[in-house]
């Protein structure tokens, strides 16, 4: 064993004294078992909180989305279009209508947005999870029904279980011309809601509707705003976007999840990385208690440095027996703190102790998803800043070396 690491190991766990040193020891170890577990418990409900978002935002927006880069709406009824609907690795093809309209409920209007999607868009499982009231059912009896966002049932005050209330929606005419008559210039349609989801704002202000529905009240019998892919697992979706665009023209832009949701995976990058960078502050004032011990260690142990420094010690070896005293300090404490966050984390996934203080439709506990690379983050923003702490220390070890042999 190295002599180093022999002597800082009996310096640390002797068991004949008790001294203020030890507990100060003690004290600097605990605040880094603290720090650890802190950093993995953080970053791992940050992670359920992403992953949440994510797997809600993905309820409404497709893996791969195609749209015309010039103008609204296209034409879906070309044979390449139809090739790609025959991709035996596809799960779901949806065409959707998309365009601002007025809602109307009783005398309350609201400006929203009416989205019309063909029959795949049910496909997904998932929505039901949405759901905060009534049912995500677009048709019914052979009536079109319409699934309406948080936002547009707060605004209007809806109530999804009143049929004979339905909501009018708006939609200038194509072809308009003046008239005495401001009605004349729109396209009106009523339609009953069905449920209400709630998502995030951005999606809150939809109104999903059959497409047949929105071709009525757009005016608009052939052309898309766009056609939405959903694939089987396994598929290789970089592989599927690149053969897309490669395949369909300048027109069109072929979009992945990330690239339609920019600013919200930016968003939760930004925030992912100001919650890490906080608590490494914490454990910077955490690790660099270490100092004070090992320099109070340095202190009681004069007479010790001076007598192996008399039997042929060199700096190096003297420093090394601090430097690793820091480094056992903290390697104990990041480790107890990582089993000690791992406990909580793998607590809290099954159990949901913790609650967030009210019933949600998607959440009622801290969600948690621990992964691998942040125990890696943890030991390598520990190790790294422990290197430091225990490297000023080893050095303040040798200082004076020369004063401490003559008091000898």
């Amino acid at each position: 064993m190295n002599t180093s690491i022999y002597i800082a190991k009996r310096y640390l766990f002797s068991g004949k004294k008790m001294h203020a040193i030890n507990i100060i020891s003690g004290i600097s170890m605990l605040g880094v078992l603290i720090g650890s577990a802190a950093l993995l418990i953080i970053l791992s409900v940050f992670n359920g909180f992403e992953k949440v978002i994510l797997s809600l935002y993905s309820n409404f927006t497709p893996e791969i989305k195609i749209e015309a880069k010039l103008g609204k709406t296209f034409n879906p009824n070309t044979p390449y279009f139809k090739a790609l609907h025959q991709d035996a690795h596809l799960f779901s093809f949806t065409e959707v209508l998309q365009e601002k309209v007025l809602i109307k409920y009783g005398d309350r209007p609201f400006l929203g947005t009416v989205m019309g999607v063909s029959d795949d868009f049910l496909k997904n499982k998932q929505l039901d999870s949405t759901i905060a009231s009534g049912s995500f059912t677009l048709k019914s009896g052979g009536q079109f029904m319409a699934v309406i966002g948080a936002t547009i049932q707060g605004s209007l005050g809806i109530n999804v279980h009143d049929q004979l209330s339905p909501i009018i929606i708006y939609s200038p005419r194509r072809d308009a011309e003046n008239s005495a008559n401001p009605l004349n210039e729109f396209v009106l349609r009523s339609i009953n809601p069905s449920g209400v989801f709630a998502i995030q704002q951005e999606f809150d202000d939809i109104a999903v509707t059959p497409i047949e529905f929105a071709r009525d009240l757009l005016d608009q019998p052939v052309n898309v705003s766009s056609i939405q892919l959903n694939y089987k697992k396994g598929t290789d979706l970089n592989a599927v976007q690149k053969s897309i665009t490669e395949k369909i023209g300048k027109d069109f832009t072929v979009k992945n999840r990330r690239e339609q949701n920019g600013e919200l995976y930016k968003t939760l990058n930004y925030e992912s990385w100001a919650v890490y960078m906080i608590l490494t502050f914490v454990l910077i004032i955490a690790i660099f208690n270490i100092i004070g011990s090992l320099t109070m260690l340095v202190i009681d142990k004069r007479k010790d440095i001076a007598i192996l420094s008399g039997l042929g010690a060199n700096k190096s070896l003297i420093q090394g027996i601090f430097f690793f005293e820091g480094m056992m300090i903290t390697a104990i404490g990041c480790v107890a703190g990582i089993v000690l966050g791992t406990i909580f984390c793998v607590v809290q996934q099954r159990y949901g102790l913790i609650k967030m203080g009210s019933r949600m439709s998607v959440l009622d506990a801290y969600p948690v998803d621990l992964r691998l690379k942040d125990f890696g983050l943890v030991l390598l923003t520990v190790g790294g800043i422990s290197v430091i702490a225990a490297g000023i220390s080893a050095r303040l070890s040798i200082k004076g070396l020369d004063e401490i042999k003559q008091d000898l």
